[in-house]
């Protein structure tokens, strides 16, 4: 089977989906779409160059990044070829979400969708937004209470990547955890933080859940179901 995977900017959900297309990694083939939101999500959390455990650079085995891509995503279009058998779209974005209920399509992802909606490639979404409340994990962070200012400050000089200042720059940080047992005052700390779904996304979920074509999944362990 060929498998398209596109990837938001959301960061709840990622880990899990990165698991999930390991799985399907072994058996099939995928071609993975990240917006450019996705691409810093997933520099973040760890997982950008993991990715090519997932998809190893050849023909529908890509890592297809929207900077890449072109405004007018070309290679969207092989779904109207009839390259793919599905496309999963895991985590999604409130934003993302929005945009295919009103027929936006206007990124990588969202062109995505829409041509294998044209296509009748089967689409499966795992929103993030779905309803009530939410936990969502954060990428590493300075605790103010907890960090003490040192002059000589080991995790800062330890970051391969620089992004240790007064705190730390994501757009910088790789998510790879050198610097956390480095601190003596445990300051620095990933967690999770409870969100709020705006009940406009929660709208949005419904109206896309009425879409033909697409199949909302409540988490990204019912990808392996439905694949």
């Amino acid at each position: 089977m060929n498998i398209a995977w596109g990837i938001t900017g959301a960061g709840h959900l990622l880990k899990e989906s990165y698991e999930v297309f390991k799985t399907l990694a072994q058996k099939h083939q995928i071609t993975t779409f990240v917006s450019r939101a996705g691409e810093e999500v997933l520099r973040m959390y760890g997982l950008l160059d993991k990715l090519g455990e997932i998809s190893n650079g050849e023909y529908l085995r890509e890592i297809i990044f929207e900077r890449e891509a072109g405004a007018s995503a070309p290679k969207a279009g092989r779904f109207l070829l009839k390259k793919y058998d599905a496309l999963v779209v895991s985590p999604a974005t409130s934003n993302t979400v929005a945009k295919i209920v009103r027929g936006i399509a206007d990124s990588l992802i969202t062109n995505v969708v829409a041509q294998a909606n044209k296509s009748e490639t089967p689409v499966y979404i795992v929103p993030v937004d779905l309803s009530g409340e939410m936990k969502s994990p954060l990428p590493y962070h300075i605790d103010r209470e907890l960090c003490k200012k040192c002059d000589a400050c080991p995790p800062k000089d330890a970051c391969p990547e620089h992004a240790i200042s007064d705190q730390i720059d994501l757009l910088k940080c790789t998510g790879c955890g050198i610097c956390i047992d480095l601190c003596p005052y445990d300051a620095i700390k990933g967690g999770n933080v409870r969100l709020k779904v705006r009940d406009v996304d929660a709208r949005n979920i419904e109206e896309l859940r009425s879409m033909d074509g697409i199949t909302v999944l409540e988490h990204p362990s019912g990808i392996l179901t439905v694949l």
